[in-house]
């Protein structure tokens, strides 16, 4: 095995948690946006999304001090396109899990052959993006 790229690999999980952090407001903003018949269902999936981004920036946090690294205090950005049909929300969520998506695979990338409990951390982490875009993708289907 290569030996670690610490820096390289700490600032990227600093990047995941700000970004899994945005994910936070971002769904929670989602979940109170919602309206129409379909709302309860939909607000329920929004604020399960919450939580669970709430939980992968605590477990990157948790990985990110073990390497030694510092938790960074801010959040990724995000803009606020003002349209908040059950459509756009949803096409934004999957733009959201795409990017999640994009920042585990490069996780993967920096760790592969060097760590195989990052290796398998960001594998699951990119199978639950995938399912993540999957859902949506499916969920947008009744826009098409």
């Amino acid at each position: 095995m290569r030996e670690l790229d610490q820096k390289k690999t700490t600032d990227l999980l600093n990047s995941i948690m700000e970004f899994e952090l945005a994910g936070v407001v971002r769904y929670t903003h989602y979940s109170l946006m919602v309206t129409g018949p379909n709302r309860i269902p939909i607000v329920e999936f929004f604020k399960l999304q919450a939580n669970e981004s709430l939980m992968h920036a605590q477990q990157v946090g948790e990985i990110l001090t073990g390497l030694e690294g510092h938790p960074s205090l801010r959040i990724a950005p995000m803009e606020e396109t003002y349209r908040h049909t059950v459509q756009d929300i949803l096409q934004e969520s999957l733009n959201h899990e795409k990017k999640a998506l994009d920042l585990y695979k490069s996780l993967l990338d920096v760790v592969n052959d060097a760590s195989v409990y990052l290796e398998e951390f960001a594998r699951t982490m990119i199978g639950q993006e995938e399912l993540h875009t999957i859902e949506i993708k499916k969920m947008l289907r009744d826009f098409s």
